[in-house]
């Protein structure tokens, strides 16, 4: 069985086991939380959600939050102007690893939803 879940902006495809890398999320490691954003269901029987399946989700596991590779921005403008600028940046990125997919009763499970560090909801859950 197969979940796409959406999280951070994108959508990822899922299944037990698999270790995701995905925007920082307001979580320490070795937490559990829970994906309520479930696009799709896969497997015997599909399930595609309008926008989202009712009732579905996706547990995981926090492994650790990391640092993406070093993206560097260089800017260099022309002719008489000799003007150069460097910028780098390393993204937030929270390791997790997909323990289970559940096709029902999410919200009986009491384990913590995943949210994004930045995001509204983390301020206003705690």
């Amino acid at each position: 069985m197969f979940a796409v879940l959406k999280t951070g902006g994108k959508q990822y495809k899922v299944q037990s086991g698999d270790v995701l890398r995905v925007e920082k999320l307001a979580a320490d490691a070795g937490e559990k939380i829970q994906f309520n954003d479930i696009l799709m269901l896969g497997g015997d029987d599909v399930t595609v959600g309008a926008p989202f399946v009712e009732g579905a989700a996706v547990q995981a596991e926090v492994v650790d939050q990391i640092k993406g590779e070093k993206v560097i921005h260089f800017v260099k403008r022309r002719r008489k102007h000799s003007s150069k600028r460097t910028k780098g940046h390393r993204q937030q990125l929270t390791l997790v690893k997909v323990t289970e997919i559940l096709t029902s009763g999410a919200a009986d499970t009491g384990v913590k939803a995943a949210v994004g560090a930045g995001s509204v909801a983390a301020v206003a859950a705690e």
